[in-house]
């Protein structure tokens, strides 16, 4: 994979990882392997469709696999145990400047918002009070943190 960037990831967020590698190296691909098989036996595979479509299952398997296997490999872990800075798995409170609240949470794992996103990374390292100008595709904006917690 041509992207090598370290990502940076908290003990949580790797072990959540591992849990969903070792789920599809063990039980998912067991059952697509199994999915192969069956369809296999259905006869003809030049129109068999069970058979293609359980083939295209296991190549999205399997992609996701190589993806994890490469985030795993390039993760470093970091140990954010401060509420003084935002940093990887912070739940941060910020308002922007039309007075909208809304709550972020830094995490390049599903569910959040990546720290290498325009947003993750105007928030990583500020703190309660700072002003944080995030660039945005639509456009430049501005957001006052009022809370961080883990």
């Amino acid at each position: 994979m041509a992207d090598d960037r370290v990502e940076h990831l908290t003990p949580e967020q790797k072990a959540e990882l591992e849990a969903e590698l070792d789920e599809l190296e063990g039980p998912k691909r067991a059952a697509a392997i199994e999915a192969i098989k069956t369809a296999r036996s259905f006869g003809d595979l030049s129109e068999n469709f069970e058979y293609h479509a359980a083939k295209n299952e296991q190549g999205l398997l399997e992609a996701r696999i190589r993806k994890l296997r490469h985030r795993l490999q390039h993760a470093v872990v970091v140990d954010h145990d401060t509420d003084d800075h935002v940093g990887p798995g912070s739940i941060v409170d910020i308002e922007d400047e039309h007075g909208e609240r809304m709550e972020v949470t830094i995490s390049a794992v599903g569910g959040g918002v990546s720290p290498t996103s325009p947003l993750g990374s105007a928030l990583i390292g500020a703190g309660v009070g700072d002003v944080v100008e995030i660039d945005a595709p639509r456009g430049p904006w501005k957001a006052t943190v009022i809370g961080i917690r883990r």
